[in-house]
């Protein structure tokens, strides 16, 4: 059989990577194929920004990392400011003042089979570079997503909250709005209430009030989801979390989503409708002027 293997892959070779303790050249970061994180998704990761050299709620963040942990009972080799100092120091050995990075802890290198009784210690790997997840054009403009097929995991499944490397029912969804010709989608819980998107939180303006789908809807508990939401009611806007369903967002006067990548993007359009006049709205506008100031003012 003709087989050719894959080149060393480096979207940038002069990147820099932490991998278990040692920041090495990106293609020299290698993780091992009998890694669990690998063969079974088994681990989890946090995607934060940094802004002026600040990373936006690493303390936060690293919460939820810890909290994703405990719950697959997977024990962080790393103390809290040991992944503090790693996740700086990655950023000061790409020179990366404005970015984003990906921690990551795998359950660790182990023999084939389920059981994570039978993997050595837990890989940790820290990636920093730049990212725009969806084209400039679309915060001003604002962009068109879809309802899905693809059913979001029952929280007694695969609880949304833990934030796993088993990410496969987004991708298929993800797959579903690629395929549609847009960037994101909406995914329904089994019960037909909306949860979130492929890779976002969403909210709706509707006569004035903020809404978004309440965590029990089996959404991931968004850190760029919190601080919206505390940004609304540093407004004193009217807000409620509660369960929607598609009439809502066909009715909505605005629409916009939330996310450490997306930070605050306006959706005008959903499964080909127009969302109010189908341009972004003022709350939605007055909401990523006020994120942007509070990321520059380093909170």
């Amino acid at each position: 059989m003709d087989f050719k293997p894959p080149q060393k892959y480096a979207p940038n070779p002069d990147l820099k990577i932490f991998v278990n303790g040692r920041i090495v050249p990106a293609a020299e970061a290698m993780v091992s194929v009998f890694d669990h994180g690998l063969l079974y998704g088994d681990g989890v990761f946090e995607g934060l920004r940094s802004y002026s050299g600040r990373v936006f709620r690493l303390d936060r963040h690293l919460q939820r990392l810890e909290e994703s942990a405990r719950a697959i009972r997977l024990e962080l080799p790393m103390t809290r400011q040991e992944l503090v100092t790693a996740t700086y120091e990655t950023l000061e050995a790409n020179k990366i003042i404005d970015g984003y990075v990906r921690l990551v802890v795998t359950r660790g290198v182990g023999t084939l089979g389920l059981s994570p009784r039978r993997t050595e210690c837990p890989s940790v790997f820290i990636i920093t570079s730049q990212i725009e997840l969806y084209p400039r054009e679309l915060y001003e403009q604002g962009m068109a997503i879809i309802s899905c097929s693809v059913v979001r995991n029952h929280p007694n499944a695969i609880a949304p909250r833990i934030k796993s490397l088993n990410y496969l029912n987004n991708i298929l969804a993800k797959i579903e709005a690629l395929d549609a010709g847009v960037h994101e989608a909406v995914m329904y819980n089994h019960l037909g209430y909306v949860a979130e998107c492929t890779g976002d939180n969403i909210f709706l303006v509707r006569e004035g009030t903020v809404l978004t789908s309440p965590v029990a809807a089996g959404i991931l508990e968004g850190i760029t989801r919190d601080a919206v939401i505390e940004l609304v009611q540093r407004r004193k806007l009217p807000f409620r979390e509660t369960d929607l369903n598609r009439h809502d967002l066909y009715v909505a006067n605005e629409c916009f989503l939330t996310g450490t990548a997306a930070e605050v993007i306006p959706v005008t359009q959903i499964d080909g409708r127009p969302i109010g006049n189908g341009q972004p709205g003022p709350i939605t506008r007055q909401l990523i002027a006020d994120f942007k100031a509070l990321v520059n003012g380093g909170e």
